[in-house]
């Protein structure tokens, strides 16, 4: 069974630094964070993909570029879970107001439900089937997150399981016809 993906979270921004929810606002990366896209194309050197897709935004496709892959495919479903009222803002700022409060529990107003994020994940996956060979995707945190859980067959809220840091490289693949974790956060 060919069908696998290398997942690649895009390098350090300022935000990702200090713990505010970043979907849409387009940070750049910081040195460290093209530091840590450096580093990744390092570990992927020698491998091939069939195709390699990248979120629009410019931490992603910056990490993209640097890792190798100027010309990877934009990719709006590989856009980060939108947080909607609370971008910007840390949990730590929400949890003043709502105690306990997480995105996979509780979500954001204004932002994207659960279940959107799970269906543009899904189509990804389908993407990732449909390919001859593995694919690599640039994306970030929480998006990359739901993917996981949705190629595992679970909900969009056991994504909370997978914690992801940046300028990591996971692969996504098969114990023989059971999807599996082959590489995680690595």
């Amino acid at each position: 069974m060919a069908e696998s993906a290398t997942i690649v979270r895009h390098g350090a921004t300022e935000w990702s630094v200090s713990g505010q929810h970043t979907s849409t606002t387009d940070l750049p990366l910081l040195p460290a964070g093209e530091q840590g896209a450096r580093d990744v194309a390092t570990r992927l050197a020698g491998e091939s993909f069939a195709e390699v897709l990248t979120s629009p935004l410019r931490r992603a496709r910056h990490t993209a570029e640097l890792v190798g892959y100027p010309a990877a495919e934009l990719c709006d479903d590989l856009i980060e879970w939108r947080y909607g009222d609370y971008e910007g803002r840390t949990t730590a700022e929400i949890r003043e107001s709502i105690p306990g409060w997480t995105l996979w529990t509780h979500g954001a107003p204004g932002g994207e439900r659960a279940e959107e994020v799970a269906a543009r994940c899904d189509r990804v996956i389908e993407r990732i089937r449909q390919a001859p060979a593995p694919v690599l995707l640039f994306a970030h945190g929480h998006v990359l997150r739901v993917l996981t859980a949705r190629w595992l067959g679970l909900e969009p809220n056991e994504g909370r399981l997978f914690r992801l840091d940046t300028s990591t490289v996971s692969v996504l693949g098969h114990e023989r016809e059971t999807p599996a974790l082959l590489r995680w956060n690595a």
